[in-house]
């Protein structure tokens, strides 16, 4: 039996308790491993229900097979994983101006990278206020492809600086511009310039470039 490989599906359902429990129970009889799984769509109607499974490329037919079986469902499609297409995901999120700037540079550079063969996206957000911060900085651990977090403002802190320390703790890599407050002290790397921030995260994060944080003799730029 070849390696487990990761394969896309879009599972189309009838709407109703207890669907998700049998496509799933299909998938573990097949061995498969759900490395991801999202409602993409629910309804009165039907639902679609997006899976990625690791599991021998050999039973990938046969799993659809045995989908389409099932009463409740009414298609399955076979399609590019999220990572295949989206890859690495990158955060900006803070103050409306310095967001876009951030983003500027990520952008720029991750083009750089995407046509070398990485697949690199740029997410951003524009917030306001401790609270909406602090609860969208721990949101991004939950964030499916997650890679990196670039805080933009001039003013944050306490709370926000609570959830910066705590999605550092499961891995993320937090970026901050050097601003008023303590979000710069929890951060991994501090950037002054808001273009230069965005390009050296996607440049961390990135397979092709020869740039890593440990390397670094400083923190703060």
């Amino acid at each position: 039996m070849s390696e487990n490989q990761t394969v896309g599906l879009v599972v189309e359902t009838v709407a109703g308790p207890g669907v998700l429990h049998q496509l799933s129970g299909v998938v573990a009889r097949h061995q498969g491993d759900i490395t991801s799984v999202e409602i993409v769509e629910q309804s009165a109607a039907g639902a679609r229900v997006s899976f990625e499974v690791a599991l021998p490329l050999e039973a990938v037919s046969v799993l659809k097979r045995d989908l389409e079986g099932l009463p409740v469902v009414r298609a399955v499609a076979t399609v590019p994983t999220l990572g295949t297409i989206y890859g690495k995901r990158l955060i900006i999120m803070g103050g409306g101006a310095q967001v876009g700037q951030v983003a500027l540079g990520a952008i720029s550079e991750a083009d750089r990278h995407n046509i070398r063969g990485e697949h690199i996206s740029v997410d951003t957000i524009p917030l306001v206020g401790e609270k909406a911060l602090a609860e969208a900085v721990r949101a991004v651990a939950r964030l499916p492809r997650a890679s990196a977090l670039v805080l933009a403002g001039s003013l944050m802190g306490g709370e926000i600086e609570e959830a910066v320390r705590e999605v550092r703790a499961r891995g993320l890599l937090v970026i901050s511009l050097n601003m008023a407050g303590s979000v710069p002290d929890a951060a991994d790397l501090v950037v002054s310039d808001p273009v230069q921030a965005g390009v050296m995260a996607v440049m961390a994060v990135a397979d092709t470039a020869k740039f890593t944080l440990e390397r670094l003799k400083r923190r703060v730029f």
